[in-house]
Formats: C-alpha cells, sequence, structure tokens
C-alpha cells in the first residue's frame, strides 16, 4: 500500500475513534428520549452484527467457529455490549452525555484495579499516582449538587460504574479466552450475540417495542448513523489502527471522547458545563494518563484475537 494512502487511512481511522464514538452519546442521548434503551441497543447491534456477517461473507472471509469459541463470545457481549453498553443507554435518560463521557472516561482506573484485586498484579507508582487523580476526579465529577439534585442521576452514576466493572472483567474475560481469530468475525458474534441478549432483556423488562416505521425522523437518522459509523466503521478503524500504530496513541481516544461528548451535548442539547465539571475533566484525564502506561495499555491487544 502506498505511503500517502496508508496516511490517509490512519488519519481517517483516529477521526472515527475520536469523533465518532465520542458522538455516539449524542446520538443514544437522542434515540433513548424516544425509544426503550434495551431495544435500542438490541437493534443497534443485533442489526451491526448481521451486517458485519454479510461483509465477511462478501469479503470471502470464514465466519464458522467452535462451541467453545460461541460460547465465550456470548460471555463478552454480555458484558461488553448488553450490560456494558445496554445500561449506559438507559442511564442517558438521567444523566447527561458529556457526564456519562467523563466518568467512562476513568475505564483505565477500574481495569487497573479489577488487575490488582483479581490477578494480584502490582500497580506501578506512575499508575499509583494514575488512581489518586483518578479518584479525585471522580470525587469532584459526581459531587456535584446541581447534577446530583436531578431525578434518578445517581442511579445513572451508580450504573455507569456497574457497566465500568462490568467491561473491565470482560476485557480481562478475553484477554484470555478463546475467541475468534479473525477480529471482524470476534466482533461481529459479540455484537449479534450482545444485541439478542438486549433483546431479551428488554422483554424481562416489559419494555414496548415500537416499529421502526413510527419512529422519528431524527432517531431514524441516528439509528443509521449508530449501526453503521459507531458500531461497525468505528470498531473497525480500531482494531485497523491496533495493527498499524502504538496502543499508546490508540489509547488516546480516552482522552478525545469526553471532550467531544461534551461539547456536543452543550451544542445540540444545550447541556450545561460547569466549571467543576471541566475541573474535574481535567483531574480525571490527568490520572488516565498516568494509568496508561504501557503495561496497562497491552489490554488493548485483546481485540487483535
Amino acid at each position: 500500500m502506498p505511503r500517502s494512502r496508508n496516511t490517509v487511512l490512519i488519519v481517517l481511522a483516529f477521526f472515527a475513534i475520536y469523533v465518532i464514538w465520542g458522538s455516539t452519546y449524542l446520538m443514544n442521548k437522542i434515540a433513548v428520549l424516544e425509544l426503550p434503551p434495551f431495544m435500542l441497543a438490541s437493534f443497534r447491534f443485533t442489526t451491526a452484527g448481521l451486517l458485519v456477517f454479510l461483509l465477511a461473507k462478501l469479503m470471502g472471509i470464514e465466519i464458522k467457529i467452535s462451541r467453545k469459541q460461541l460460547w465465550n463470545a456470548i460471555i463478552a457481549g454480555f458484558l461488553f455490549l448488553s450490560f456494558g453498553n445496554g445500561v449506559v443507554v438507559w442511564a442517558l435518560r438521567y444523566v447527561d452525555t458529556g457526564f456519562a463521557a467523563l466518568e467512562i472516561s476513568a475505564q483505565p482506573l477500574i481495569i487497573l484495579l479489577m488487575m490488582r484485586v483479581l490477578e494480584g498484579k502490582k500497580i506501578k507508582p506512575m499508575s499509583v499516582i494514575g488512581v489518586i487523580f483518578g479518584i479525585i476526579g471522580i470525587y469532584l465529577l459526581v459531587s456535584q449538587k446541581q447534577i446530583i439534585a436531578k431525578e434518578n442521576s445517581v442511579l445513572g452514576m451508580i450504573m455507569i460504574l456497574a457497566c465500568m466493572l462490568s467491561w473491565g472483567y470482560g476485557s480481562l474475560f478475553v484477554a484470555k479466552a478463546d475467541l475468534p481469530s479473525n477480529y471482524f468475525v470476534n466482533t461481529g458474534y459479540q455484537m449479534f450475540t450482545g444485541g439478542i441478549i438486549l433483546a431479551l432483556m428488554s422483554v424481562g423488562f416489559g419494555e414496548s417495542w415500537v416499529s421502526p416505521v413510527n419512529w422519528s425522523f431524527d432517531v431514524k437518522v441516528v439509528m443509521v448513523l449508530l449501526v453503521i459509523f459507531g458500531s461497525i466503521l468505528a470498531f473497525t478503524s480500531f482494531n485497523y489502527l491496533l495493527k498499524v500504530v502504538s496502543p499508546e496513541k490508540v489509547a488516546t481516544s480516552t482522552y478525545v471522547n469526553p471532550i467531544v461528548a461534551m461539547l456536543l451535548g452543550w451544542y445540540f442539547l444545550k447541556e450545561e458545563i460547569t466549571l467543576q465539571s471541566l475541573i474535574a475533566a481535567v483531574v480525571l484525564l490527568t490520572g488516565v494518563y498516568f494509568i496508561n502506561t504501557k503495561k496497562t495499555l497491552a489490554i488493548f491487544e485483546r481485540f487483535k484475537k
């Protein structure tokens, strides 16, 4: 591949994981104000998974996997998407998009602590500094009176934290699990099975399903963007970047996504950005910077499977 073309692809891929992923908070917020959250997430990931399988077939990629790989993909799909993403969509009914993105930016802190608790791995001094900054940043973020005063906002915060724990455990699980070797196929199975589980969750919680015919124009546009760009394109770009650049560079999306989410929420939804939120963002992202050592970033290698 010519160097110039390779550079263009890298730039476009970074745009995808920076801006597109950062904008999914806004898109989910717009959709969840009209549609039931689990139904919304189910439609997104089931459709995306089916499209990934179709693309794999068109590209001549074998999608057959072993029973063990299927089971592991189901577990990963639940941890990452059914619970890890579906409940975040539910929580967006009660918290602002920028707040949710900032809270989730502390994910490396959660993974680091889980690696310590569950695997007994020592935390390096630089990472300890990151943990301290992270805890202070989260406190500054969630202690704002104007945010806590909103109805069910505390519940939303707690459920987002639960999602981060689910995503963190999923990260540790897939690092050792037997999953499809082709990351495209692996992603497809996780999305499809995660979407099916979300459909069962939707039925179990008694959500009223709404036909796409009855969706507003804005929600139809948002859903297309979530499926094609937020799911397939962004995940593909993420995995492509892991092959051509260092994990440290890919992990910079951790810093950019919350900023994109905050700005889009402020511009389109008139969400308030307080001074304390800005300070919390600086402190929290500084903590994430210290935590993102090469050892911690090795967790990103799981997506190469």
